[in-house]
């Protein structure tokens, strides 16, 4: 080949190359264009425009993709178990927990928003191979887990509302395909997936909305449970589960990742500010949403429960029944509310449980695959355990539950090797610059972290 010609071949191969060489988040091509509203000179500000209605909009939705993690069956799991064996006495917990998960949060958004790279390509950066394979291995471990509880409660789901005829295996499969309609809605762009997850937030709010609705739990009591902590040796197991499945660690990685689906130029001081506000806005009203889905939940299972001899035996699978056979059928039984919601539950989190895979074993492993390839990786991990999960324990319903409340205790377990991380990145000005968390904010949040997870 002449010299000439091979140097024309390699000036062509350079750009694909620069583009391959490591894994993004999203494509240029794929990001919310959030300027030219109203914006002024605002690339020579440092400081973030008035506020506006518009922005928020458009700055709308990444907050409400990460509150899915807040809402997975693990989490009903918790809430109803808090509710039938603690009653009202753990809502304190769940309130400081989602206080606490929401400044996570927070962290995690200004992390992607700031250095324009989410939380796994950070570690793989900083950290030396050995800390960087243990961080990784941890991570997929509290995805495995916190997969299985979600495809698991899809499972349920559609068994309820088949009435028994699809078995629990054969719900696994179904909802095993949810990747497929990840990968078809995510064609249509970001803006219609968050559409999509607004719908599925919507279906359980009205669901166990209407559940509180039906049971009419005490006001006063929920009040009380809400503003005065009470623990008991008791319910400490019920405690760490609430702890574990609030604080979800892969969900750490994953709200890094989702806020760079706006095309945000990290380079202007203006521009990161702005996008930081409306984020922190967006996470707060998508949080409120989730406790309060989780307190309806909790409170149901509370009034109706608690201090009965079914509160010990209530579980994902059983709690439809038991419902049914409490408060009857009413204009819509109550056994298919529960079921609807659950549904809603169990898909939304399986495809966020995609979504956070993908950037979490390509952030880490630097994996240059195909959108398509890297979902069905990611996806297969989490199957082919959940299915022999099904298969063992499709017969044994309190086995089951039993799993799914010490599956959320190894969340807890696993808080620390995403936080940790996220700390540590997060303070350290060559990663981010002017928006680096001072030591104070760093050591209250450790202050407040500890306290939450003893």
């Amino acid at each position: 080949m002449p010299p000439q010609q091979h140097e024309q071949e390699q000036d062509h191969l350079l750009p694909l190359l620069a583009d391959d060489r490591e894994e993004r988040a999203y494509d240029p091509t794929e990001k919310v264009v959030v300027i030219g509203l109203d914006d002024g000179d605002l690339d020579n500000l440092s400081t973030a425009p008035p506020f506006s209605w518009k922005k928020l909009w458009l700055f709308t939705g990444p907050g409400f993709l990460m509150s899915i993690a807040f809402l997975d069956p693990g989490n009903l799991e918790g809430d109803l178990q808090s509710g039938a064996i603690a009653g009202y006495s753990l809502l304190w917990l769940l309130l400081w927990a989602t206080a606490v998960g929401l400044l996570v949060q927070l962290l995690s958004a200004r992390l992607g928003v700031a250095t324009g790279r989410h939380l796994a390509e950070l570690c793989r950066e900083e950290y030396p191979s050995w800390a960087r394979m243990v961080l990784w291995v941890m991570a997929e471990l509290a995805l495995i887990g916190s997969d299985i509880q979600e495809v698991i409660g899809s499972a349920i789901a559609i068994k309820i509302l088949s009435n028994g005829i699809l078995p629990l295996w054969s719900g696994v499969v179904i909802t095993a395909l949810d990747c497929f309609i990840f990968l078809f809605l995510e064609n249509y762009g970001v803006r219609k997936l968050e559409a999509v997850f607004a719908v599925l937030i919507a279906t359980m709010a009205l669901s166990f909305a209407w559940m509180f609705g039906e049971t009419k739990p005490s006001g006063s009591e929920l009040l009380i449970g809400i503003l005065v902590p009470k623990l008991s040796s008791k319910t400490i197991q019920q405690a760490v589960g609430v702890v574990g499945c609030i604080i979800m660690p892969h969900n750490v990685f994953l709200h890094s990742a989702l806020v760079q689906s706006r095309d945000i130029d990290n380079n202007k001081k203006g521009r990161v500010q702005e996008a930081l506000r409306y984020y922190s806005i967006e996470s707060t009203l998508a949080l409120v949403v989730s406790f309060m889905i989780n307190l309806f939940v909790t409170t149901v299972f509370a009034k109706g429960f608690y201090g009965t001899e079914q509160a010990n035996n209530i579980g994902l699978v059983n709690a439809g029944q038991y419902l049914q056979e409490k408060y009857g059928g009413g204009l819509f039984p109550i056994l298919y509310i529960w079921g609807i919601g659950l549904l809603a539950a169990g898909q939304s989190s399986t495809i966020t449980g995609t979504y956070a895979g993908q950037f979490i074993m390509g952030g880490f492993l630097n994996l240059r695959l195909k959108k398509w390839l890297r979902a069905l990786i990611t996806r297969s991990c989490a199957i082919v355990p959940t299915i022999i999960v099904a298969l063992v324990f499709d017969t044994s319903e309190d086995m089951l539950d039993v799993l799914n409340e010490w599956l959320n205790v190894l969340q807890s377990v696993q808080i620390p090797f995403a936080l940790i991380p996220l700390l540590y990145l997060v303070s350290q000005e060559h990663i981010m610059g002017t928006f680096k968390i001072g030591p104070i904010l760093k050591v209250c949040l450790i202050i407040a972290l500890f306290y939450i997870l003893l």
